[in-house]
């Protein structure tokens, strides 16, 4: 069994928009973005309001948590939303880097699948932000 990519958020990132606070060697960045989402159960786009925010402890140890809604069709192409929680802890910004996300969904397909905890995700640079690829675990 191997792990099964069922969606990419090609995330945009303008610069202009991050805020940062460094305090006593601590750190904190809050990235809003915007972006798209495909992949065989979705597609749409991520919806206004989406940002990723990493705080940096005095080990250097950087937690992001990126909260996000996305607007688009399920599989069966019903109009539906599903928010993300992505939530990742590295000590340095190396590519990938590992996330591990949780999903709420109004779409009735999607819910009894996206409302369990056996998904992991994946960041990767790209050319205005990052895309993150969302796989299944174990998918058979």
């Amino acid at each position: 069994m191997a792990d099964k990519l069922i969606l990419q958020i090609n995330v945009e990132i303008n610069g202009a928009e991050v805020s940062a606070l460094k305090a006593g060697g601590l750190e904190v960045v809050m990235i809003p973005f915007s972006g798209t989402a495909e992949g065989e159960i979705f597609n749409g786009v991520v919806c206004k309001g989406g940002v990723d925010t990493q705080r940096v402890n005095l080990s250097g140890v950087r937690h992001m948590s990126a909260r996000y809604m996305l607007d688009g069709e399920d599989k069966a192409g019903n109009k539906c939303k599903i928010f993300i929680e992505n939530n990742g802890w590295f000590d340095s910004m190396s590519m990938p880097f590992k996330t591990v996300p949780t999903f709420i969904t109004d779409s009735p397909v999607l819910a009894p699948y996206l409302h369990q905890n056996k998904f992991r995700g994946e960041g990767h640079p790209a050319q205005n932000g990052v895309c993150i690829k969302l796989f299944e675990v174990d998918a058979e």
